[in-house]
């Protein structure tokens, strides 16, 4: 039987990796995307393999306008990743909300069998010591933590309603292939390499790092062998104090850079999450390491 995905922000960060995976196993794929974003020249390589449709879905649209949009997308799996807006701008983020419960409606229309959705460790909130698995409370600090649990929640309840099956993934920090500048990794790898201090905190607490290759595998292995109704974390699960990777990074990129380091940061946020739940349930484990993900960004 032939396989099919649908991805909307099919050419983000997390997006265009997994356009590019899911075609390496074999799936068709129809692309949402943002119309004229300069990103979408990421996905224009794949040719006929992916079927393109513009369409920007934080504007104000219905489904009945669109749907002639899609070819057959019977039996698909629908990945939704589009998100956008500031962190902490309320407005916006419930508007993310209302978006995700708008397609998983066009999931239905379109006569997907599966609607996976991308979480978020913000989820979680600030988490010192504990491991932190799929039953751990949701406690989250930011309009975005709280924004992607009210979408997790109101996103089952309308799945269970329409009889389609439902998976959410919580991802942890991912790094690697597009990752935009702004973020605390690719800023130390591009000071680093122009001989620029570097300052940051005081990196004790501990971080988990997950190349986008491999949480792309991991929506992939959600995807066939997910149980539906589940909550999964895609993480790495071989957390480190934050310290560790910002050294590697100075010893591989620049012996000689200067990271200074100042107070623990305020929320102290330390990640420590487990995998055992999707390994259990999919046999998917992280391939990639860190030193072999920085080498993405020279």
């Amino acid at each position: 039987m032939d396989k099919k995905a649908i991805i909307s922000g099919a050419s983000g960060f997390t997006g265009a990796v997994l356009t590019e995976y899911l075609v390496s196993v074999g799936y068709e794929v129809v692309a949402i995307v943002r119309p004229n974003s300069s990103h979408n020249s990421r996905i224009d390589k794949f040719g006929k393999m992916v079927t393109v449709i513009p369409i920007d879905i934080f504007e104000d649209i219905s489904i009945e306008s669109i749907i002639d949009k899609f070819p057959n997308c019977q039996e698909s799996v629908f990945f939704h990743l589009a998100w956008h807006g500031d962190r902490n701008n309320t407005e916006e983020q419930l508007k993310n909300v209302d978006v995700t419960l708008e397609m998983v409606d066009l999931a239905n229309a379109l006569g997907c069998k599966r609607f996976i959705c991308t979480g978020s460790q913000a989820e979680y909130g600030p988490i010192r010591e504990d491991i932190i698995t799929e039953d751990t409370l949701t406690s989250p600090i930011t309009a975005y933590g709280e924004a992607k649990v009210a979408a997790c929640q109101l996103s089952k309840v309308k799945a269970d309603q329409l009889g389609l099956e439902w998976i959410w993934g919580r991802i942890f920090s991912l790094i690697g292939k597009y990752e935009p500048r702004g973020r605390m990794l690719p800023d130390l790898i591009y000071k680093l390499k122009n001989n620029e201090d570097v300052f940051l905190s005081s990196c004790k607490q501990n971080w988990d790092y997950l190349d986008v290759r491999d949480a792309s595998e991991a929506l992939i292995a959600l995807a066939e062998k997910g149980k539906s109704g589940e909550i999964y974390n895609i993480a790495n699960g071989d957390y480190h104090p934050l310290k560790y990777y910002t050294e590697l990074a100075k010893e591989m990129i620049n012996p000689n850079g200067k990271i200074i380091y100042g107070e623990d940061p305020n929320p102290y946020v330390s990640l420590q999450p487990s995998v055992e739940k999707i390994r259990r349930d999919t046999g998917w484990c992280p391939q990639i390491d860190f030193v072999d993900t920085l080498k993405v960004y020279e």
